[in-house]
């Protein structure tokens, strides 16, 4: 076990990670001091684009329910200034300093048995799921295939606004990492606009994902989803009036035999192919 650190996690929770390939940690973050920075940047970031842009965008003054005022009308003026605003959060210190929170290190190396956990690089953002938004909308999917690193990885699920089924919850199938790596198809057939990790589709998805039960945990900000590299899970569709804002952080474990034997190479962030690396999961 090369020497573990103190385990933030009773044996009952780890038992229940492994168990069903997720777990759900309520209140994990501090609101004032690791999540209200992140919401107070943002908040930020639209100002100067809604000035920037001349724009009789009417930006309510900061408070960590509405941290995202403005950003609704600056995308109807134009949806790019909605990608500059999704590639600017991710750069936000307060946020890069919780994705290497030392917290993070302890619950991989009790999950996952590992004194040497990695951050991955392209692997940690903030997303913004706009109101009835397909393109970029997660199909029903495992991390691995878009991330690689090592099989031995966590997904750290947060959420930026408190969630509600309007929001579209994030799906997770329960129990659905014990099958190992699905096999895939390159293109989604019924969405042909998505494209890189968007576009995978896990073959014969309906009948794979019926075997689990779905659950759509309503997190708030603070809380944390970990969630197994191997579980199945989908974006929910978001059919309200405004964005939902969440976190993603992806650690993996070096001393992973399989991640060593890929050299720990990253998926689609870092130019890769799944055909270049697991061409066997490739099904079309």
């Amino acid at each position: 076990m090369h020497g573990i650190s103190q385990p933030l996690l009773t044996t009952a929770q780890a038992g229940q990670y492994h168990k069903d390939g997720f777990l759900l940690l309520k209140s994990f973050y501090d609101l004032e001091s690791e999540i209200v920075p992140i919401q107070r940047a943002i908040h930020k970031i639209i100002g100067i684009l809604i000035q920037k842009n001349g724009l009789p965008i009417r930006q309510e003054p900061f408070s960590p329910e509405a941290f995202d005022s403005g950003y609704q009308p600056l995308i109807a003026h134009d949806r790019k200034l909605g990608a500059q605003v999704y590639d600017a959060v991710k750069q936000i210190p307060a946020f890069v300093r919780l994705v290497a929170h030392e917290k993070h290190d302890r619950l991989l190396a009790q999950l996952r048995g590992s004194d040497l956990p990695g951050v991955a690089a392209g692997g940690y953002g903030i997303r913004i799921d706009n109101p009835f938004e397909e393109k970029f909308r997660a199909n029903w999917h495992q991390d691995y295939p878009s991330q690689f690193r090592s099989i031995d990885g966590l997904v750290f699920w947060s959420p930026l606004v408190a969630l509600t089924q309007e929001l579209g919850p994030l799906q997770v199938a329960v129990a659905s990492h014990t099958e190992g790596v699905a096999p895939l198809m390159s293109r989604d057939p019924d969405h042909p606009e998505k494209t890189n990790a968007y576009a995978l589709r896990i073959h014969n998805e309906a009948e794979r994902v019926s075997r689990y039960k779905i659950v759509e945990p309503l997190l708030s900000p603070g809380d944390l989803l970990i969630i197994d590299f191997l579980n199945l899970h989908a974006s929910g569709q978001n059919r309200s009036t405004r964005s939902r804002w969440s976190m993603q952080i992806r650690y993996f474990n070096f001393r992973d035999p399989q991640g060593q034997r890929i050299g720990w190479v990253g998926s689609f962030a870092a130019g890769q192919s799944i055909r270049d690396i697991h061409p066997e999961l490739i099904v079309d």
